[in-house]
């Protein structure tokens, strides 16, 4: 991906960062794999969704989203798309799987607590994956799992492809879909990362310093804690989803960074897509 010089505010610079935030919205929304059944390789659809996020972890703003939510499930051997990940699988067992994920994250722009500071760019997290199965899901039990990603991340925006640090977010998940029900998944884990990252989001360089925002260098570590929650169904062509997601930074490397203004945060969303597409071919989703 070659860098390309904008201005912060041109079209050019709108149209990437808001490419960027439908890319985000839909990994939180995107369908799930099901348990064992005969279901289609690929599917495709569109629709609408809103979502209510903070700025940051940690920001006491806010910006609500409504933008166009892509429904896009694939299952192939070596990729697979779904609601909770974009992944590229490299080993497979009953007990382990390894994969790539990707993550990103949107841009940070018009915020109090960062007035007269630059603006943040959109981030891209890419990096490699263990995932340990705990459980085999069935319709009366959830599937659990324990997920290791390490992610590099990298910046979307001005300067495009410079490295904002790493991050290690390691998981407990539970996804479980009862007969004729809710698609359900529940996540929970700590997030580690190291200064660079930290300082990206909560350092306040010396000359960025006010009297009620001093000079602040982070250091990396603990990060806090995520709670993550999602269902979603099909009714026919039309599936409908939707999203929790818990903040709590308590004894966070950065709690005392002028940019930290909450401990705990909420984000929130809905979305509607209507499928319109499907292969003809099928597969088995048995592990």
């Amino acid at each position: 991906m070659k860098a390309i010089a904008t201005v912060r505010n041109s079209a050019v610079w709108q149209c990437r960062w808001r490419e960027l935030v439908r890319i985000y919205l839909a990994a939180l929304w995107l369908p799930a794999i099901c348990l064992a059944q005969d279901i289609p390789k690929w599917e495709a659809g569109a629709g609408i969704g809103v979502a209510s996020m903070q700025d940051y972890r940690g920001s006491d703003q806010r910006k609500t989203y409504g933008v166009p939510l892509p429904y896009l499930v694939y299952r192939g051997d070596f990729l697979q798309v779904d609601r909770n990940r974009v992944r590229g699988i490299l080993f497979k067992t009953d007990v382990m799987s390894a994969d790539i994920s990707v993550y990103g994250s949107p841009p940070v722009k018009d915020n109090d607590a960062r007035r007269g500071m630059p603006d943040l760019d959109a981030l891209l997290e890419i990096g490699p994956q263990l995932t340990f199965f705990l459980q085999r899901g069935t319709a009366d039990r959830p599937e659990m799992t324990l997920r290791l990603p390490v992610r590099a991340v990298r910046r979307i925006g001005d300067e495009m492809g410079k490295e904002a640090g790493w991050l290690f977010n390691p998981s407990f998940d539970a996804e479980w879909t009862p007969s004729g029900g809710w698609k359900k998944r529940l996540s929970i884990g700590p997030l580690f990362a190291d200064r660079k990252y930290h300082d990206y989001f909560y350092g306040v360089a010396p000359e960025y310093a006010v009297p009620d925002r001093p000079a602040y260098a982070a250091r990396g570590g603990y990060s806090g804690m995520q709670l993550f929650a999602n269902a979603s169904k099909r009714f026919g062509n039309i599936w409908v989803g939707m999203f929790l997601q818990a903040d709590q930074l308590k004894g966070a490397a950065f709690e005392d960074s002028p940019l930290a203004k909450k401990n705990l945060s909420l984000s929130a969303g809905f979305g509607v897509s209507w499928v319109f597409a499907e292969s003809g071919s099928k597969i088995s989703t048995g592990r």
